[in-house]
Order: structure tokens, then C-alpha cells, then sequence
């Protein structure tokens, strides 16, 4: 049907989409610099190793693949780190997106669907959350994606870009297949370091549990993977539809599920009790995040199929489960 350049493909949701993209009839060219990516993870398309800042690289690209559409999901997105060393975010994710933009101008490429996130908005003033909550992200990587929508929208009044930006809440669950999931360095995800602690009989920390919430805890709200990867392709399919310039789209259940319910859930799941270490709030954290997706359903006719907790939780031990075997396995002969 079409091919779609995929940066970040290598990634968690990329590589999600990258399947689905294939499912659909598409062919998916993931981009990637394999910095937190993972080249196992590049298995329904061909593969370009590169850095979204590279424009030489960027037209080699373009130039080889001619592409209908970009797919963007490359972006360092650990939130403590952006604290910390707010100039790598902003080089890379707002510097990178911007030569990325120009690149796609050059090669008269039009079309985008962008991985944004909730964190545009920091601390709701209202929960459930729509697209016209007040924008006021609280740490630089946040900030960062701010700033590349403000740019999506610059770039559609000036050269008439049309774009999906995708607000999605929290990332989650596994590949029903067992063909890719969730595998950071570090990791910091809250499913996947509760079913490492259930596996290996180790202690996680509660970060917080004097919010105002029902049991104390924080309240998030969880979209499986393979829903995102959909509303993605939903988004490509409705990019046409679009008006030029930057359209935002929650991606979230409209359900929130509490840290201490989710522990309870991966207890159930995985027949393991998890010893838990109760520590203090961490700066910035909201107690309640949830998606009001109303305009997912309205502009792309999406609405969550597999984002049910025991689905998510029992995709992600699955996928567990198959990283540990292939972790136990030996590896070929050394000569």
C-alpha cells in the first residue's frame, strides 16, 4: 500500500507499530540509532541505522525509500534523566524533530503521525483529561514534546504538514505473538519492574502513598501497547482528513488503576507475593492521570480492544517469561 519511514522503530511502541503497519499492507522503514532501541526488534521492513540529527543520513533515507509518511517516535523519554541533563533533551528530541521536519519538507513528505504523551499537561487541573487541558509540562522531557507540537503546528501553516499528534497515557502490556515487548536499560516502567521483582523474588518501592486517591496511591491510566499501535495506523489512515498544522489525540482508557492495584494484579497473575519497600512521593508525580479519549473514537474511530488490566499484565508476564528463557539460552559456539 504505502511505506512509512519509522523512527524509533527499533523501540517499544515503534516496533508495536511496525507490525501493525505491516498487518495493514504497509511497508515499514524503520529508522533508528539503536541507542535505546534493539536491532531484534527490526523484523517486518527494511532497516536504517541513523540519528534523527543527521540530515545527510536522513536524505539517504528519504532518497532510497521515498516514503508517504513519517511515523516519529524517536525520542529519549526518561524523565528523571531530563532533569538532570535537560541539554540532551532538548538537542535531541526538539533540535533532532526539527532537522527531521526539514527533511521531510525537502523531500516534499507531508505527512506525520508523532508520539507525543500526556506529560504536555503536567498537573491536571481536571481529570479526565481532554485535548484542551492547559499545557503546563513540569520537566523538561514534557517540555520537549511541547515544543515539537508547537513545531507541527508551525510547519503546517508554512508548508502545509499535516499532522496526528498521539497523547498517549501509560505504555503498556506486551505483543500477544511473544514477538517483541517491553526491554529498557534501564527500566523504569512500573508493570515490568513488578514482574521482575515476582520473578526473582525482589523488593520494589511504592514511590507515594499519602496521596488523595482511594488507597494512597497514584492513579494511572493504561493503554496496551498494541492499541497505541493501532490508533497509529488509525492515524496514518486519517491524516488526509486532517486540517494542515498539528492535531491532538489522546490515546488513553478513560480508566485509571492505582499502584497498589496494579500490585495486587501482578500478585494474582503471577502466584507471587512482592515484597514492597513504601518510600517518599517523587517530584512532580500527579496523583491522578487519566485520558479522556473521546476525540480518538470522534477523528479515528478507535477505541481500546486490549487494554483490559488482566490483558495487559498477562501479555507482559508472557513476554517476561519468553526474555528470561531466551536470556537462559547458550549462545552459538566461540571459535
Amino acid at each position: 500500500m504505502s511505506t512509512i519511514l519509522v523512527t524509533g522503530g527499533a523501540g517499544y511502541i515503534g516496533s508495536h507499530a511496525c507490525k501493525a503497519l505491516a498487518a495493514a499492507g504497509h511497508t515499514p522503514v524503520v529508522y533508528d540509532n539503536l541507542v535505546h532501541g534493539h536491532r531484534w526488534a527490526v523484523k517486518w521492513g527494511p532497516f536504517e541505522e541513523g540519528d534523527i540529527a543527521d540530515r545527510a543520513r536522513l536524505n539517504d533515507a528519504f532518497a532510497r525509500w521515498n516514503p508517504d509518511a513519517v511515523m516519529h517516535f524517536a525520542a529519549y523519554a526518561y524523565v528523571g534523566e531530563s532533569v538532570s541533563d535537560p541539554g540532551k533533551y532538548y538537542r535531541n528530541n526538539v533540535a533532532g524533530s526539527l532537522t527531521l521536519l526539514e527533511a521531510m519538507r525537502d523531500h516534499g513528505i507531508h505527512r506525520m503521525v508523532f508520539s507525543s504523551s500526556c506529560a504536555t499537561y503536567g498537573v491536571p487541573h481536571r481529570v479526565p483529561i481532554n485535548e484542551a487541558h492547559p499545557q503546563f509540562p513540569i520537566n523538561p522531557y514534557g517540555a520537549s514534546k511541547l515544543m515539537i507540537e508547537r513545531m507541527l503546528e508551525d510547519f503546517g501553516r508554512a508548508h502545509g504538514l499535516r499532522a496526528a499528534s498521539l497523547r498517549y497515557f501509560n505504555a503498556a502490556g506486551a505483543d500477544f505473538d511473544g514477538d517483541i515487548g517491553e526491554d529498557h536499560e534501564p527500566e523504569t516502567h512500573l508493570i515490568p519492574l513488578l514482574l521482575a521483582a515476582a520473578g526473582q523474588g525482589l523488593a520494589v518501592t511504592l514511590h507515594g502513598s499519602d496521596y488523595d486517591t482511594p488507597d494512597g496511591s497514584c492513579i494511572r491510566d493504561y493503554v496496551h501497547v498494541a492499541d497505541l499501535a493501532d490508533a497509529h495506523c488509525l492515524a496514518l489512515e486519517a491524516l488526509d482528513r486532517l486540517p494542515a498544522g498539528m492535531t491532538p489525540i489522546n490515546v488513553g482508557t478513560g480508566v485509571g488503576h492505582s499502584v497498589r492495584e496494579i500490585i495486587a494484579a501482578v500478585e494474582r497473575i503471577c502466584g507471587q507475593k512482592i515484597q514492597l519497600n513504601e518510600g517518599p512521593r517523587r517530584v512532580g508525580d500527579p496523583a491522578v492521570l487519566v485520558a479522556d479519549a473521546a476525540r480518538a473514537l470522534l477523528l479515528l474511530g478507535w477505541r481500546p480492544k486490549a487494554s483490559g488490566l488482566e490483558s495487559i499484565l498477562g501479555s507482559a508476564w508472557r513476554w517476561h517469561g519468553f526474555k528470561a528463557a531466551a536470556a537462559s539460552r547458550p549462545g552459538p559456539a566461540q571459535s
